[in-house]
């Protein structure tokens, strides 16, 4: 059986070690959002931005580009330079790890195609990663610009980046990681299945099973669940709705706002009123908590209900394998985690490194649906891989068998 030219093990781990890499750029765009430092740097020079300022001059040339935006004119006007310095640092910092990121995956990536070190559906796997990467970087600077206009928010208010781009460009980042992890994952697979094809099969027949039809489909759901879930917590940050509502689970006197809060004239566009459900839903912060919840609470159900269907149901317990139960459980582990990050992140204002540790736990949970759903959505690739080498495993066998028995002779009738 011809060997897959798809990376070996230690490709595999140059393409799912910039999970990490991504997931740290998460963070620190986490870090900077709630402290406004990505509106520091009000140009977008994708190559000769690569350097900081390196003289006075350069500073003070930087820091008059800032003077001018709405941030610093509405919230920090008595900014010196050394404390422009700090938040410009953070937003670089930002950035060159991005554009670190970009290099080191779309370089090896174009060496391996280059060398037919990968095959043809994994080289268009990889381009489609680098497009998204750099896309990401023009999403970044797309949504940046919205902070730097005073026409995206009232007069006099708050300053701050569209939610509707912040929410893009996370999920654009998390789409990324997503398709990062999961080809990593598949790779692992089909390395398993070229080193042991039987017991591959084995578990890939298990997963298969007609008991378990149901359960793969709910995996799927889930991740859509939780990905919809992450979109709308980019929703609450963009529009700072985290600061309203400290308490839970009620909101205010009651569980739910007041519907006149909810669903208020107020952030209708229309005279008449014809998008007053959407953009409270999108630009209401009230309604966008709210939603955030009942996504979040929806989310935590829907994964205790699977974990209990697997645990009780004697059908769906009986065909499952270890390994995808140990997956299950790895689950439920992380949607504990990041509910408790999230009431936490709430009840005490969104302190900076609890908002951020509450968006890596999103990735972490999301990761762990993936993880979960790589052991139960077997490539059509991988099976038709295993398959053959098992055939062609048996064949071998059978055919040594027949060579090495010995002919028996016959008796000679001499009458």
């Amino acid at each position: 059986m011809r060997r897959l030219r798809d990376p070996g093990f230690k490709r595999i781990a140059r393409q799912s070690g910039y999970c990490p890499a991504v997931l740290s750029i998460n963070d620190v765009h986490m870090l900077t959002n709630p402290r406004r430092d990505s509106l520091s740097i009000t140009e977008w020079r994708p190559v000769t931005g690569s350097l900081p300022p390196l003289s006075a001059a350069d500073w003070d040339s930087e820091f008059e580009k800032y003077r001018a935006s709405p941030e610093f004119k509405l919230l920090n006007p008595h900014m010196t330079l050394s404390e422009f310095k700090k938040i410009y640092y953070m937003e670089w910092t930002h950035r060159q790890w991005g554009r670190l990121v970009g290099l080191t995956f779309v370089v090896p990536a174009v060496f391996f195609v280059a060398r037919g070190r990968v095959s043809g559906p994994m080289a268009v796997k990889l381009a489609g990663i680098a497009g998204l990467i750099g896309f990401q970087g023009v999403l970044g600077w797309w949504m940046v610009k919205s902070g730097l206009k005073d026409d995206l928010f009232a007069p006099g208010s708050h300053p701050r980046v569209s939610q509707y781009r912040l929410a893009a460009h996370l999920g654009t980042a998390f789409l990324c990681y997503t398709a990062m992890l999961w080809n990593g994952l598949s790779i692992l697979l089909q390395n398993r299945v070229l080193r042991d094809a039987e017991a591959a099969l084995k578990d890939i027949s298990a997963v298969r099973s007609s008991s378990l039809k149901v359960f793969r489909r709910s995996v799927g759901g889930l991740a859509c669940l939780v990905f919809l879930t992450a979109m709308s917590g980019g929703l609450v940050a963009g529009l700072d709705a985290g600061m309203i509502y400290n308490d839970f689970p009620y909101m205010g006197v009651g569980l739910t706002p007041p519907r006149s809060e909810l669903f208020s004239d107020f952030y209708c566009r229309s005279p008449d009123r014809s998008d007053l459900w959407w953009r409270n839903m999108l630009e209401n912060p009230s309604t966008v908590q709210l939603d955030h919840r009942i996504l979040a609470g929806t989310t935590f159900t829907a994964i205790m209900t699977l974990w209990v269907f697997t645990r009780f149901s004697p059908r769906v317990r009986t065909a499952l394998p270890k390994h995808v139960r140990s997956a299950v459980r790895g689950v439920v582990h992380l949607v504990w985690l990041q509910v408790t990050l999230g009431i936490s992140t709430l009840i005490y204002l969104v302190p900076v490194p609890l908002a951020a540790a509450h968006q890596a736990g999103a990735l972490a949970l999301l990761s762990g649906v993936v993880v979960l759903g790589s052991r139960v959505w077997i490539p059509r690739r991988t099976i038709a891989l295993a398959k053959g080498i098992v055939s062609t495993t048996s064949r071998s066998k059978l055919a040594a068998t027949s060579t090495s028995r010995p002919v028996q002779n016959r008796p000679i009738n001499l009458s």
